[in-house]
């Protein structure tokens, strides 16, 4: 257990660390890119195949995939004139994200009355608290 390894130098704040963390959580932190995600986890895909699973424009897909690309979270091989897309690290990437998923049941709809980080619905898409 993460708890049994923690110790009062390791709590104190690294700075980097809070810093890749931060990073890491922003790039999981669009609902498209979690979609996206989420759609590897079936196998790998081409931009177009992402595109009509997630309903997004191609460029906004290849903006997506950029970014989780620079994370290490996705990679990318050539095939032909287009490029397959898959899971960089799998098991870990689903970890996080059945992590997530647990976290969220445990916590009921605390995280959308969060004035912070609130998500509201607006014309059937969930935008931004305007504070956050």
């Amino acid at each position: 257990m993460i708890r049994d390894q923690l110790s009062p130098e390791s709590t104190r704040l690294d700075t980097r660390a809070a810093t890749a963390a931060s990073c890491l959580f922003r790039s999981l932190g669009d609902p498209s890119r979690l979609a996206i995600l989420t759609h590897l986890a079936l196998g790998e895909h081409r931009v177009v195949d992402l595109t009509e699973h997630v309903g997004l424009a191609q460029s906004t897909v290849s903006a997506h995939l950029a970014c989780l690309f620079d994370c290490g979270l996705v990679s990318s091989r050539p095939v032909g004139r287009s490029s397959m897309f898959s899971l960089s690290h799998e098991p870990e990437v689903l970890g996080v994200l059945a992590a997530a998923e647990k976290l969220l049941a445990a916590t009921g709809d605390q995280v959308s009355l969060c004035p912070t980080h609130r998500l509201e619905h607006a014309a059937g898409e969930l935008k931004d608290h305007p504070r956050a």
